[in-house]
């Protein structure tokens, strides 16, 4: 599905060294444990130390990690320890499930699209269809759904040597960034769009030609041509690109990535030689990013595309309706069409079905109109 040569793809990436923060720096290394109220004797092994890399260089994705990383060391009180490396320091992001699999890496922080190539079904457990709910009601269906168990049979199918936990319910992923404002799908036919995971047989299927590319390389291959159009995720690390040099067309909303969330994964063998009081620290620690993350990624985002509109001049638009209608009729031939081929991904779609009737019934009967009190309140 990349459609780029290697000429292109060189001259990109000569690019992307000098870009802004992102791509800066090596390694990041997590606060030291603070000596807290976690007395030693509740921690079997003593000074554990964790090798985990992340799929950021820089921005606010690799603030969430650290975030993650300094909850972990501050609750183990010492006897664990998370170094936190960031992008490419052991690894290319493309082989970093492969490396924690084989004990090269102990731990990565990363999102399960960046492994779809392995199974379709990596995207359903980050950026699948949507049916009705948000990331918070898809990581309510990991923990309390059935996923987590349809996780780990995944892993056994796939022979992957791999504890994973999931944490931070993104919000919807804009549209992104355009030559013009988009008001009908027609207008998109034809242009040439980075986006990753199911989302790009979506956007196939909308008549877009998909390239996939590294977050770091979207801004400079719009640059030069190379794309036409892009998305990454949010208007904090999209500004931290500088989308806004490229582009002055932002259309958030859309049904493409409209719920995703981070995976944090360990060797399994590393994983189980831990004591259970730090498996449990690596788990809740997950658990305590969620709140987290909504609330210090939420404000920020909001802050940084008030900057993207009155300091760089960026027209926002919501993605019209009509354009995510058919977003959603493209999603239904591209489920059916893999599930039709792949029973696994069948029966997790079900599941994932089963949950959001479920719990979406009752959230939609329950939640009032906010869009109705926020134009009382500001127009």
């Amino acid at each position: 599905m990349l459609n780029k040569t290697a000429a292109d793809v060189k001259s990109v990436k000569k690019e992307v060294v000098t870009r802004r923060k992102f791509m800066r720096g090596t390694a990041v290394v997590a606060g030291v444990a603070a000596a807290g109220t976690l007395a030693a004797p509740h921690i079997a092994t003593a000074g554990t130390v964790l090798k985990v890399q992340a799929a950021w260089g820089g921005g606010i994705f690799l603030e969430n990690a650290k975030s993650y990383v300094d909850r972990v060391n501050k609750m183990a009180g010492g006897g664990l320890k998370i170094d936190l490396l960031s992008v490419n320091s052991v690894v290319k992001t493309s082989q970093m499930q492969d490396a924690v699999h084989r004990g090269v890496l102990d731990g990565a922080h990363y999102v399960p699209a960046y492994w779809y190539s392995k199974s379709p079904a990596a995207s359903l457990f980050g950026t699948g269809p949507c049916f009705g709910w948000s990331a918070q009601e898809m990581l309510g269906w990991i923990h309390y759904g059935g996923g987590m168990d349809l996780f780990n049979e995944l892993m056994g199918s796939l022979r992957l040597n791999l504890v994973s936990f999931f944490n931070s319910p993104m919000p919807a992923q804009p549209l992104g960034w355009f030559k013009e404002k988009i008001t009908k799908s027609s207008q998109m036919k034809g242009l040439k769009y980075r986006t990753v995971g199911l989302a790009a047989d979506v956007m196939n299927e909308m008549g877009l030609s998909v390239v996939q590319l590294p977050g770091g390389e979207i801004q400079p291959a719009m640059k030069s041509g190379l794309i036409d159009a892009a998305e990454f995720n949010n208007p904090t690390s999209d500004s931290d690109f500088g989308m806004q040099d490229v582009s002055k067309h932002y259309h958030l909303a859309s049904f493409h990535q409209s719920q995703e969330c981070f995976e944090v994964t360990f060797n399994a063998k590393k994983f189980n030689s831990l004591s259970k009081e730090q498996q449990a620290i690596l788990e809740y620690a997950s658990e305590a990013e969620n709140s987290n993350f909504y609330w210090h990624n939420t404000l920020r985002y909001a802050d940084d595309l008030i900057k993207l509109r009155d300091k760089h001049g960026v027209n926002i638009y919501r993605t019209p309706d009509a354009v995510m209608k058919d977003q959603l009729k493209a999603w239904d031939v591209v489920v059916n069409r893999i599930s039709a081929e792949d029973p696994f991904f069948a029966k997790v779609v079900k599941s994932q079905k089963s949950y959001a009737k479920k719990v979406m019934n009752y959230l939609l009967l329950n939640q009032p109109d906010y869009g109705l009190a926020y134009k009382h309140h500001f127009g």
